[in-house]
């Protein structure tokens, strides 16, 4: 069976979703790093896509011999020009994960556009509620053995507590950190308690996180394991900030734990409201419904060809 060719902009929040989607289709992969010219030549790239040039001047990316892969798979706005122009160059289709906004969509294979930015209801258009997640068993089992490694984990209920850090849609300041966190630890009483703070966590913010009776803390400014697959595969409850969209799609997607967002959002119908307007609406977020991405990825399935 041949494979699928996943270019990726270097950014690894992109890449993995490409990864999750390749593996869920079924299929092998191989990665190649593609990136614009100049951000000129991006800006290009939308009048060059309307005009209907395929230009791979615009672009760096590897040869690519034809008759090797079965598609092309990219995640993010630096690869879909690039999935697109060089998926013609190869003969296969093309999929891409998120909205390829400004781009000629006809020219795409599938896209797997999140619900919140909205997308046209068009034949190739498959909305998902959330990131695409690879709910691999091994990479699980993987994370809880390195996680018991370095924590006794006891026979208590645990609460596991996610915190992000402030976009241009989100605040966190140390005293909405400690009422939030009193709110769960009152909430929860006789569980053990996890927690993780993230590379976008304020340094005020993780001291006020390091305060607090934690069964077990990672501390990310000292610390960079990641203790998130034990998490999801292990807690029974999971408390996210809202504007860590990618934990959130993971917690909502894998394990069995009941969900919450603890809502750092700016007012306004921004996306990261959307978002977590949407998993509320599909009952992911103060229950333990767990997204089911069989049947879009049926449908990708079928639209390529695959």
């Amino acid at each position: 069976m041949k494979r699928l060719l996943i270019l990726s902009d270097g950014k690894a929040g992109h890449e993995n979703q490409s990864k999750a989607f390749a593996r869920m289709l079924g299929f092998g992969f191989d990665v190649a790093n593609v990136a614009f010219r100049s951000p000129l030549a991006k800006a290009a790239s939308y009048l060059a896509d309307r005009l209907a040039v395929d230009s791979l001047s615009l672009l760096r990316v590897p040869q690519i011999a034809a008759g090797e892969y079965r598609a092309v798979v990219g995640t993010g706005s630096g690869t879909f020009y690039a999935a697109k122009t060089l998926a013609k160059k190869l003969g296969v289709p093309c999929a891409v994960v998120l909205y390829p906004r400004g781009y000629r969509l006809s020219d795409f294979g599938c896209v797997m556009a999140p619900a919140f930015d909205r997308p046209p209801r068009l034949a190739n258009i498959i909305r998902i509620p959330a990131n695409i997640v690879a709910a691999d068993a091994e990479f699980y089992e993987r994370g809880v053995a390195e996680f018991r490694a370095r924590h006794d984990v006891d026979g208590r209920k645990a609460v596991a507590v996610v915190i992000g850090g402030p976009n241009k849609c989100a605040t966190m300041t140390p005293e909405w950190t400690r009422r939030e966190l009193e709110r769960v630890f009152s909430a929860n009483p006789g569980c053990a308690f996890w927690a993780t703070t993230s590379r976008r966590t304020p340094a005020d913010v993780e001291a006020v996180v390091d305060s607090f009776p934690w069964d077990y803390k990672l501390i990310y400014s000292r610390d960079r394991f990641n203790p998130i697959p034990a998490f999801v595969a292990l807690a029974s409850r999971m408390y996210v900030t809202a504007d860590s969209t990618g934990m959130l799609s993971e917690a909502c997607t894998c394990g069995e734990a009941e969900v919450f967002a603890l809502d750092n959002l700016k007012p306004g119908r921004h996306k990261f409201r959307r978002f977590a307007d949407g998993l509320a609406a599909e009952g992911c977020l103060g229950g333990r419904k767990k997204i089911d991405m069989g049947p879009k990825i049926a449908a990708a399935k079928k639209l390529l060809g695959l």
